[in-house]
């Protein structure tokens, strides 16, 4: 699985392709908008921002996937949003949003999984390296 150091690689030169292009490129990755969440580290108490593509987009919910590539470990951003749920997105390179996280019940999950893994196989087959239920989470307007 990638290792945390390749993650913040990968995160940078997302960001760095937005700043290059004036975000005219980046916003979009494998047909699903990116956005940019920022959490409250549980930890350290400091923002933390990472770029996520959001495969479900439902009025002004936003749905995120919590891969972390397949890995056994849940990615940072969902321990912070699970201890902490008021978060800011940026969708577009447009002011944050203050927005509220939640993890999906088991009903909703089980609506919007089969949505996302039969859209996005990528997500199906992170599900398939991991024995951990991965998470979804809901992004609403506060």
């Amino acid at each position: 699985m990638p290792h945390d150091v390749v993650l913040k690689l990968m995160n940078g030169a997302h960001r760095g392709l937005l700043k290059v292009t004036g975000g005219r490129v980046g916003w979009q990755a494998s047909g699903m908008p990116v956005l940019e969440l920022t959490t409250v580290g549980r930890k350290s108490g400091q923002k933390r921002s990472v770029m996520l593509t959001a495969p479900v987009h439902d009025g002004d919910t936003l749905v995120v996937v919590a891969s972390r590539g397949g890995d056994d470990h849940h990615p940072a951003w969902f321990l912070n949003l699970r201890d902490n749920p008021e978060v800011e997105v940026a969708l577009k390179g447009a002011p944050a949003k203050p927005m509220r996280a939640r993890i999906a019940t088991a009903e909703e999950r089980g609506e919007l999984w089969p949505r996302i893994a039969g859209d996005f196989r990528n997500y199906r087959a992170y599900q398939d390296k991991t024995e951990r239920e991965i998470p979804l989470v809901l992004l609403e307007p506060r």
